[in-house]
């Protein structure tokens, strides 16, 4: 493990206030590098990877996953926030395994982020190795920086959407995803 890493986060423990050195903390700098592996792992996922598409055999409905949980880390302030993402989208001849859906939101908040550009990631990644007639994602999400610091709003949730093709251009299907959830 990388001992510049290690002697930074050490630095930061005693810049906030407590002593490194006293048992409790001794392998905190090791447990945080190792969470941010983890909790960061989307800089190491490529969705290209994840997508696989397959024939639709004519199906021509909009496909949802709804109440997908998520969690990302704020580029800003690096606390966390968390809630849910709804996923659609309509095929053009492909579809993927509802799983990738789900996985698409996780390679991309994953991520040091702000909620705005999940959304736009997720259906970005979707219009261009699907090729669906419309992607949606909508996130709804609360941000720990918005509950613990600045404003202290305790029960704000921020909701973002980003829709492409057919989610954008016809009221119809627009309205048929937003009153799915």
């Amino acid at each position: 493990m990388n001992s510049t890493i290690l002697h930074m986060i050490k630095r930061q423990l005693e810049y906030i206030g407590d002593d490194s050195n006293r048992p409790g903390l001794k392998g905190t700098p090791k447990r945080v590098v190792e969470s941010w592996k983890e909790v960061f792992s989307g800089y190491k996922m490529n969705p290209s990877d994840l997508i696989k598409t397959f024939d639709d055999d004519g199906y021509s409905g909009m496909v949802l996953l709804k109440d997908i949980e998520m969690f990302s880390m704020c580029e800003h302030h690096m606390l966390p926030f968390f809630g849910r993402a709804h996923v659609a989208y309509i095929p053009n001849g492909r579809v993927i395994g509802i799983s990738k859906l789900a996985r698409l939101v996780e390679v991309y908040s994953r991520r040091l982020q702000i909620q705005e550009r999940i959304c736009e990631q997720v259906t970005d990644a979707l219009m261009e190795h699907l090729n669906p007639l419309g992607a949606a994602c909508t996130i709804e999400a609360v941000h720990m920086c918005m509950r613990m610091r600045g404003i202290s709003k305790q029960n704000s949730t921020m909701v973002t959407t980003s829709l492409k093709g057919v989610f954008l251009e016809d009221p119809a299907t627009r309205s048929e995803y937003f009153s799915s959830f």
